[in-house]
């Protein structure tokens, strides 16, 4: 592969960059509204039915969950960082591309 052909790669595939930021931008949104009501349904269930290990586990179920939430609001973040530390190493910025595209998709160049 070229050098020209590297230092474009992240112009040529704005599209599909601007497509991955756009789900990322959709799971930020659904992901914790399922967390919400999965929550809600097993703590709901666990009380209901008044048993403590029910309750513990029900409990245990939703950090997991919330755990999950919290990285899948981390991903955009990692994802930029690690563009960053690549466009440092690239002196015609076209990391900055993929950044923009996977952490801000309105702000994405693709046509």
């Amino acid at each position: 592969m070229s050098l020209l052909g590297a230092i474009s790669f992240c112009t040529k595939t704005a599209k599909i960059w601007k497509l991955v930021g756009n789900i990322l931008s959709i799971f930020k949104i659904v992901i914790p509204i399922l967390v919400i009501i999965f929550g809600m349904i097993d703590l709901g269930k666990a009380v209901i039915a008044s048993k403590d290990d029910e309750i513990k586990k029900a409990a245990k179920s939703l950090l997991m969950r919330c755990i999950a939430g919290v990285v899948i609001f981390f991903i955009p973040t990692l994802v930029g960082f690690v563009f960053t530390l690549a466009d440092g190493f690239n002196a015609d910025g076209d990391y900055s591309v993929c950044e923009t595209c996977i952490t801000n998709p309105s702000s994405c160049p693709a046509k």
